[in-house]
């Protein structure tokens, strides 16, 4: 049977509220150097060439070559977010001088794109541009506090952190404890991206991630770090986890929801496994940087990717849920099945013990960033 409308929107509503704690994100690293005057991106009619940077595995193989076919834009798709700070790091040196590397858009989680436009590195939509995509952005998600208008983020796709298992060889694994049981040492991964797995490590400890404080986060970071100290979690990396799952070096992850169905394609015991304490409720977002040498052909992709019928193309590759109204009857067309998945339209039971994507306290961002980055790097 499928689920009610209000469900999805209501599960939308979660996503929107990460988005409203973006609102109170700090700046983090990077200070304040940089453009500090939002520029709005200039309209025009959208011809030429557009590159886009997105995650890895988040687009089907036709919508790109659709889409040239359609507008004749020329489209470079480039797969190079595969972690949030990784991606900021590296074009920042160039985003400070107006320069993004050739890209109009990027694709980066709520908190990044909030980040970004403290920052001055985004620039603000031309609203009658845009407006076609905009009348088809679900209500839940057309407000968040930290761009109350979208005048500079449009969602991509919302989605689920929980975790990624293949059942064959662990089927015990259901609870993010689990991934700390000695008969799983060195098959284990985690996220690079500490808003995703931190607040699941305090889930776990029940801690609810929105009232948590300071020592709360230090302290599951610290439970982190012992594991990969001694080698019960092999990895702690961004996207790239999906490479080592399928080569079987990898047993369970904390990741992606709609990663596991990617995985499914060469191995079907991959699942997405929620957790029994709950998920963490995301959105990435579609920004256009300062600098962008085509923010015209920018908007034909936003107005594109956000006809329904287009979008459920999409969502039938990589089984995000979609933040485009009216999705679900395209999708029932071409993949009855996909149109009843519990990962592209999530019950209220399903995500009943999951939280929106927090940010750690304000005035203790900073130490707490550093201490994740440490565990990253290993230093």
């Amino acid at each position: 049977m499928k689920p009610p409308v209000r469900i999805v929107v209501a599960l939308l509503g979660l996503v929107a509220s990460a988005l409203l704690a973006a609102g109170c994100s700090d700046l983090g690293a990077g200070g304040l150097d940089g453009p500090t005057e939002t520029a709005e991106a200039a309209p025009g009619p959208g011809n030429g060439e557009l590159t886009i940077s997105n995650w890895p595995s988040y687009i089907d193989r036709n919508t790109v070559s659709d889409f040239e076919a359609k507008t004749g834009i020329s489209v470079d798709y480039i797969e190079d977010v595969n972690d949030n700070n990784e991606f900021f790091s590296k074009l920042q040196p160039t985003l400070q001088n107006r320069d993004p590397a050739g890209r109009s858009i990027f694709v980066v989680t709520d908190w990044m794109a909030n980040k970004m436009h403290n920052l001055g590195y985004l620039q603000k939509f031309d609203q009658k541009s845009v407006a076609p995509a905009m009348a088809n952005l679900v209500p839940s998600l057309q407000h968040p506090a930290f761009d109350p208008n979208r005048e500079f983020s449009l969602p991509w796709q919302s989605g689920m952190t929980g975790l990624v298992v293949n059942t064959a060889k662990a089927p015990d694994i259901k609870s993010i404890n689990d991934i700390f049981d000695p008969q799983y040492k060195g098959k284990i991964t985690v996220l690079s991206e500490m808003r995703d797995t931190v607040p699941l490590i305090m889930k776990a400890d029940g801690i609810n991630p929105e009232d948590a404080t300071a020592d709360d986060w230090l302290n599951a970071i610290d439970k982190l770090k012992e594991a990969v100290d001694s080698g019960q979690i092999i990895g702690v990396t961004g996207n790239s986890y999906i490479n080592d799952m399928a080569r079987g070096d990898v047993v369970a992850a904390i990741g992606w929801s709609g990663d596991a169905i990617q995985l499914q394609a060469d191995d079907p015991d991959i699942q997405f496994v929620m957790p029994e304490q709950g998920c963490i409720l995301w959105s990435d977002n579609m920004v256009i940087p300062v600098g962008a040498p085509n923010p015209a052909a920018a908007y034909e992709w936003m107005n594109y990717v956000y006809q329904p019928e287009n979008q459920a193309q999409i969502a039938n590759y990589n089984y995000y849920f979609s933040p485009v109204k009216g999705v679900k009857p395209y999708l029932k067309k071409i993949n009855p099945e996909a149109a009843k998945s519990p990962l592209i339209f999530p019950t209220e039971s399903f995500t009943k013990n999951c939280s929106t994507q927090p940010d750690p306290p304000r005035l203790d961002t900073a130490e707490i960033e550093k201490a994740f980055q440490s565990l990253v790097t290993g230093g």
